[in-house]
């Protein structure tokens, strides 16, 4: 089975997407049939960050290609035209946002807890070898037999 779907290239961080048509049984990056246009979600605004070749996409589909979900998402904001493409851009990072907003509230939640059990052991720890000392002064004196 034929689909189109991204390509990713560029470097660590800053991903860079080939549109092609593939192979499904191939890897993500690896041999395609037809590159139809590129995705760069890293462009700056006014730069071009998205260029399809309608009329090969639309060959490809009418020919069985499938497409894959995040290429029907990219095509319908470029049918929207430009503002489509920012507003997908601003939901996207408002939910990366909210994602890292939430695991750091679980990692503060988990390491408050750690440090009220580690409190209370050094607590409890202290306790006990202030009662054990007086049992050991104690102990000597009675172990000790007299002498007549």
């Amino acid at each position: 089975m034929v689909i189109i779907r991204l390509s990713r290239s560029g470097s660590k961080k800053k991903p860079y997407y080939n549109v092609v048509v593939q192979d499904s049984r191939k890897r993500r990056d690896g041999r395609f049939i037809e590159r139809v246009g590129f995705y760069n979600p890293m462009a700056q605004s006014g730069a071009e960050s998205l260029r399809l070749d309608q009329e090969r996409i639309a060959y490809w589909k009418d020919n069985g290609a499938q497409i894959s979900e995040t290429m029907s998402r990219i095509i319908k904001l470029q049918a929207k035209g430009p503002t489509g493409l920012e507003a997908m851009k601003q939901k996207d990072l408002k939910k990366a946002e909210a994602k890292k907003a939430k695991k750091a509230a679980e990692k503060a939640a988990a390491a408050e807890p750690v440090a009220e059990e580690a409190a209370a052991p050094a607590e409890e720890a202290a306790a006990p070898a202030e009662e054990a000392a007086p049992a050991e002064e104690a102990a000597p004196a009675e172990e000790a037999p007299k002498e007549e």
